[in-house]
């Protein structure tokens, strides 16, 4: 079978759907998503659903910027999914001292207790660990940025959240090592919280970050724990709570060994057996996790986060947070590469997980990524997410700390991270050219089909400026390289002048796409070590104009830079008008088979590509 699409016409009976000019509204753009109200700074929009039925989400704000005087926690509530929300409900007052971090959680009898940091002790300044370095910037020795310490608070709302208790609870931690080794010997204490807080068999646990010190990087060493209660679900007087930090012991939750001082921001989901998964974020270039089987009293030996192929998660120094659905199936978020700052939580990529057996109990295999959000400005960062279900919709909180948003995740991106492993169908949508009917020879040459524009020239706007159509297309091939050398071409569409795109082998034994318009020249290569000479492999290239960015998955992996790069993944230029370029596309003798797509893949799709054989 050879189908071709030319001019936006059918040929030989192929259907596909049509991208119009003029569309180009990605929903995994945060832009698209629903506003939550704010002031200046707005941090961790986390969400519960109320016995009324709205959705209350509680958020750290203040007119300045994260950790100035002011900091508070609020709260709004919303009857419509995210759209629209109530006005303001103070759980702290702007003018106390800095109230930041709170996380929320719901009894079953509708109590809401909110958990967070309090300043009360009103502690303007704390010593620096290592106060000459020259890294950090205060030469007199002190941090003044004072939204991580103090006392670890609560208040509840016995009205669906409209109104908060008048009183606070303190929350006792009991003193660990962490805490004996800071400046002041754990006379003043270091923390925060990002972690939901949860219930499990009648028992309340609420995350907490312990700090051993400030210094270069903010937090220069951390270490996790769980605070339970075994009578918060149905104690009526707060004031009679009990607590026990957990895990047993003077160690929190570490890094692996070998690891670095940082673990930090753990996130805990509760498996179908009762363990308790953890994962969370270091500057080792990998998101840490362990497993429970005790309710939290002790944990495995940490190890860095892997995929179910056994291959490490790539992820920066930033919130990466695990959920538990109510299918029973898994959403992991994170940032796909290997970065150890916090810098780069832009997109933000989703795996999916679902369980599975192992000795010691059950077990979370996880899937390969797939994109679920961006913003074109890739300096601009999206962290401290909540996930949302309602009447069969899944949504994702997120915050850039000056605007938090709603966002509904597509069910195509569900669908294909939780399906991820099982399929081994051919994706059709969007298939311009088929060349893989097993033909022995593949032909040399055939016409070009349509791909259309990424960006053209807006007549609506007053200036004639760029709209972006957010296209994309996607080339899915089987190839035998009979040599590694660079310079073999597998395809190509270039005119003499040099506009198409090609794809070609490198010196370094990859295959690399190139994308020229005439105007602009982009290249991005699969990992090395993964072709190997006179191997059969199936390769799959995608270029998603939504975020512009080109992945490569190989024989089914998706390439994440593994240990030869912090980024397998790569962007290209804004603005890159689109891979029109000749006539023809040029077949390389090395191509068994091609699929052209008018369209950017999901990894998903590029992996059931593979999974279904040549």
């Amino acid at each position: 079978m050879s189908d071709v699409k030319k001019n936006g016409q059918v040929q030989d009976g192929l259907e596909r759907r049509d991208l119009k000019a003029g569309e180009g509204c990605d929903p995994r753009h945060i832009s698209n998503g629903w506003e939550i109200p704010s002031k200046t700074y707005c941090d961790q929009p986390y969400v519960v659903k109320t016995d009324d039925g709205a959705w209350l989400v509680v958020m750290t704000t203040g007119i300045g910027h994260e950790g100035q005087a002011g900091q508070h926690i609020v709260t709004y509530r919303s009857a419509d999914q995210g759209r629209t929300w109530t006005d303001a409900v103070d759980v702290e007052s702007p003018e106390g001292p800095e109230a930041s971090y709170a996380v929320l959680l719901k009894t079953p009898t509708g109590r809401i207790y909110c958990f967070y940091n309090h300043n009360t002790d009103n502690i303007r300044r704390v010593k620096v660990h290592e106060p000459d370095k020259p890294s950090w910037p205060n030469r007199d020795g002190y941090c003044y940025r004072v939204d991580s310490l103090g006392h670890f608070v609560c208040k509840y709302s016995d009205n669906h959240g409209r109104t908060w208790s008048d009183e606070r609870y303190e929350i006792p931690i009991r003193l660990t090592e962490i805490d004996r080794d800071n400046v002041y010997g754990g006379e003043i204490r270091f923390f925060w919280n990002v972690g939901k807080a949860f219930l499990y068999e009648g028992k309340a646990y609420v995350s907490l970050h312990k700090v051993g010190g400030f210094g270069d990087g903010f937090f220069i060493r951390s270490e996790g724990v769980l605070l339970m209660s075994e009578n918060l679900a149905g104690e009526a007087d707060a004031g009679n709570l009990t607590w026990e930090t957990l895990p047993d012991g003077e160690r929190g939750l570490r890094t692996p060994p070998g690891g670095g001082p940082v673990a930090e921001e753990q996130s805990y989901s509760v498996l179908s057996d009762g363990s308790f998964y953890v994962v969370y974020r270091t500057t080792d270039g990998h998101p840490a996790c362990a497993y429970s089987r005790d309710g939290g009293h002790t944990w495995s030996t940490p190890e860095y986060k892997a995929y179910a192929d056994g291959r490490l998660v790539k992820h920066p120094r930033a919130a990466n947070f695990a959920w538990r659905c109510s299918n029973g199936k898994f959403l992991y978020w994170f940032h796909n590469h290997g970065g150890c700052k916090y810098e780069d939580r832009n997109p933000v990529w989703l795996l999916g997980g679902i369980e599975a057996d192992s000795p010691e109990g059950r077990i979370i295999r996880w899937s390969q990524p797939e994109i679920v959000l961006y913003d074109d400005d890739t300096f601009v960062r999206m962290s401290y997410p909540d996930l949302v279900e309602d009447g069969g919709c899944y949504y994702l909180t997120e915050t850039q700390k000056s605007m938090a948003r709603v966002h509904e995740i597509p069910m195509t991106i569900l669908d294909a991270v939780w399906n991820q492993f099982e399929n081994r169908s051919v994706a059709t949508d969007g298939l311009v050219l088929n060349l893989s009917d097993g033909r022995e020879e593949t032909p040399r040459e055939v016409l070009m089909p349509d791909l259309g524009d990424f960006v053209i020239r807006d007549a609506k706007r007053d200036d004639y400026g760029t709209k972006d159509l957010r296209r994309g297309f996607s080339l899915d091939l089987w190839i035998q390289l009979g040599r590694l050398e660079s310079g073999q071409i597998l395809l190509d569409t270039r005119t003499e002048h040099g506009q198409g795109f090609c794809l070609q082998t490198t010196g370094r034994g990859t295959v690399e796409i190139v994308l020229n318009d005439g105007r602009t020249e982009n290249r991005w290569d699969c990992d090395p070590g993964l072709l190997k000479a006179g191997q059969v492999h199936h390769l799959a290239v995608i270029v998603d104009g939504g975020p512009k960015i080109v992945s490569f998955v190989v024989d089914g992996q998706f390439c994440d830079g593994g240990k030869f790069r912090q980024f397998g993944w790569g962007r290209f230029n804004p603005n890159y008008r689109g891979p029109t370029g000749g006539e023809l596309v040029r077949i390389g003798r090395n191509v068994r088979s091609i699929r052209l797509y008018d369209r950017a893949l999901l990894t998903s799709e590029a992996i059931g590509n593979y999974q279904a054989g040549e």
